[in-house]
């Protein structure tokens, strides 16, 4: 097969680009130039990934067939100015090349042009791998790109062709055999990509892990430009740290280094290699999207697949590769999901990462940035996990109401007081909001530490895990009218027909309203039913649309001297009634919730402030 054999045979049909993938060409194009060599990485992985899963369909489809020595072949051409990556690969459909260079469906165009257009122009170079551009990245060097493929067991060939303005062609080609010629047109500053010698280097910088020949066609010869080595099935001496980041920065389409390297080969019953990144910086968004686990299997150095869950979904942000000899080469992935082994290689992986980290837990300055990056997906574990709970507790960190951050459930038990036979948190939406919630008064007052816990998967997984070293999680909106350690706070005359009468006034807006000795400053607080869902539970769910059955209680502080104030104007026969509605919403506000009536709740303290004027 040539390049010379890509001709389309008509003029085709037209297609706009969608207004974000517009928005995104042009921050490519205008915004990311010093790292413009970054293109050729791109488009020579997704070349070699091509080329992986045609030799991995061809296992189970053998009538698409397998080229004798598959290869991505560099053609620079200084007479006509373009630059050509060819493969043998799996190849594109008509309907595949719009969808896959006609689209951005997973890569997070919308979020890497915002960010983009607010970042330096040193920070820009990382955005390219972080958001997963890929393809487009060829539009920094060229003016008009050129795509022609023919699919896998297909006889039928297309041409897509953009100038990445306002949209792309797609016309009816020829192409002898099955794989994929992109064909670029170089901008006049970008001739650099015409001379052999640098694209040999930029290959050697970024791809020479790549296991597929890259060849460089230099003075009418085909010159290999990568080693082509299996990083990961060499020992740890015979690899530089050089090779291993490029390696890690492959996997990760990003720019940072990693902040752990796990590079080890199994062996006994169970034989594999791997080499597994945990990556120094936090995606853009890790928790949306795709939340499955891609750590690539290989059997015998050749990749199977990126779906073989070799990974709780909890450690997806772990990138590498897991290469075994104790897997039949024709191994389907619905057979990986059964097959015994695989699931041996999970635990044993899994087991290895859980060590790692517990290793590094042990140091707080360096065990803090993985926290930080990727505490909250970690606790997804218990949710998913029986297996691993009591190794995922050990790495959990926290803020605590003690003013400190990074605090494990060990340091907690050590000051525990005397008597105390529970762990205690509180839920909600922002740390510095918790350390300030009037729900933590009572504890301080006691010396009582309390857990600030304020990811969104915090809401799930303490009762998962129900306890640690047998003391028992507890939420303390939920711990009935009695602080631990206390006794039940003296009431002033009057407090049980002011408390009956607000509750009459509210209804079924509260389940009950009660003395706290919880409070040592504030009026008034929520607190959950004892056997109900905590507060911060119950509103996550109303933000999801689904009601709640479970009806806040409201407590009082006895001593305060509003509440004392409301007992004796009820005591000489004054109507409290409208101060229910102030009181209930002065809760909700101190939990960070809207009052029912917002409007109506400003002009009561409208009112309130005018009277004491």
């Amino acid at each position: 097969m040539t390049e010379t054999e890509t001709t389309p045979t008509t003029a085709g049909e037209t297609h706009a680009f969608g207004a974000e993938v517009g928005r995104l060409l042009d921050l490519v194009v205008h915004s990311l130039y010093s790292e413009r060599e970054i293109f050729l990485r791109e488009l020579v992985a997704n070349a070699a990934d091509a080329t992986d899963r045609r030799r991995f369909e061809a296992i189970t489809n053998p009538a698409i067939g397998t080229p004798e020595n598959p290869r991505v072949r560099l053609i620079p051409d200084k007479t006509t100015n373009t630059l050509t990556i060819s493969d043998d690969g799996i190849g594109m459909s008509r309907d595949e090349l719009i969808a896959n260079l006609g689209t951005i469906a997973r890569s997070g165009s919308k979020a890497f042009a915002e960010t983009a257009a607010t970042t330096t122009s040193d920070e820009r170079p990382a955005l390219i791998g972080q958001f997963g551009v890929g393809f487009y990245a060829a539009f920094m060097v060229a003016d008009r790109v050129e795509v022609t493929s023919r699919r896998a067991g297909t006889t039928d060939a297309f041409l897509w062709a953009s100038d990445g303005r306002g949209g792309f062609t797609i016309a009816p080609a020829t192409r002898d055999e099955t794989g994929t010629t992109i064909v670029l047109y170089l901008k006049s500053d970008a001739d650099e990509y015409l001379d052999p010698w640098r694209l040999e280097a930029i290959v050697r910088r970024w791809a020479d892990h790549i296991t597929i020949p890259v060849m460089v066609l230099r003075d009418g010869e085909e010159i290999a430009a990568n080693e082509g080595t299996a990083l990961w099935r060499k020992a740890k001496s015979d690899v530089s740290d050089d090779s291993v980041g490029e390696f890690y920065r492959h996997l990760s389409h990003g720019f940072d280094e990693p902040y752990a390297t796990l590079h080890w080969r199994a062996e006994g019953q169970l034989e594999f290699y791997a080499m597994l990144f945990i990556p120094g910086s936090r995606p853009f968004d890790p928790n949306d999207g795709d939340r499955e686990s891609h750590v690539r299997l290989h059997v015998k150095r050749m990749f199977i697949t990126d779906k073989g869950k070799l990974l709780p979904d909890w450690l997806r942000f772990v990138v590498g590769v897991v290469d075994t000899e104790d897997l039949p080469l024709n191994v389907s992935r619905e057979m990986l999901q059964a097959t015994p082994v695989l699931a041996r290689i999970r635990r044993a992986v899994t087991g290895k990462l859980l060590g790692d980290l517990k290793t590094r837990a042990k140091d707080a300055e360096i065990y803090a940035p993985f926290w930080q990056n990727f505490g909250a997906i970690l606790k997804e574990g218990f949710w998913d996990e029986t297996e691993n709970r009591a190794q995922l507790a050990d790495l959990l960190r926290f803020r605590s109401s003690n003013g400190e951050e990074q605090v494990s459930f060990a340091d907690y038990l050590t000051r525990m007081q005397p008597g105390q036979e529970v762990i205690y948190y509180l839920l909600g939406d922002d740390p510095v909001r918790l350390a300030a919630s009037p729900q933590l008064e009572g504890f301080r007052a006691k010396n009582l530490e309390v857990l600030l816990l304020s990811d969104p998967v915090d809401g799930f997984w303490p009762e998962r895990l129900a306890e640690f070293e047998g003391k028992k999680l507890v939420s303390i909106t939920k711990i009935g009218d009695v602080l631990p350690g206390g006794e039940k706070t003296d009431v002033p005359h009057g407090f049980d027909a002011l408390a009956a009468t607000l509750k009459e006034a509210l209804g079924d807006q509260v389940s009950a309203v009660r003395a706290s000795n919880r409070l040592t400053e504030s009026a008034v607080a929520l607190a959950a039913p004892e056997f109900g869902p905590d507060l911060h539970v119950q509103r996550m769910m109303r933000r999801m649309g689904r009601e709640m059955p479970a009806v806040p209680v409201l407590e009082l502080n006895a001593q305060h001297k509003l509440v004392q104030g409301l007992c004796a104007k009820l005591a000489a026969g004054g109507d409290v009634t409208d101060a229910a509605s102030m009181l209930l919403d002065l809760a909700r506000v101190q939990d960070g919730e809207q009052p029912a009536d917002p409007a109506g709740f400003a002009r009561r303290v409208a009112e309130a402030l005018a009277e004491k004027l």
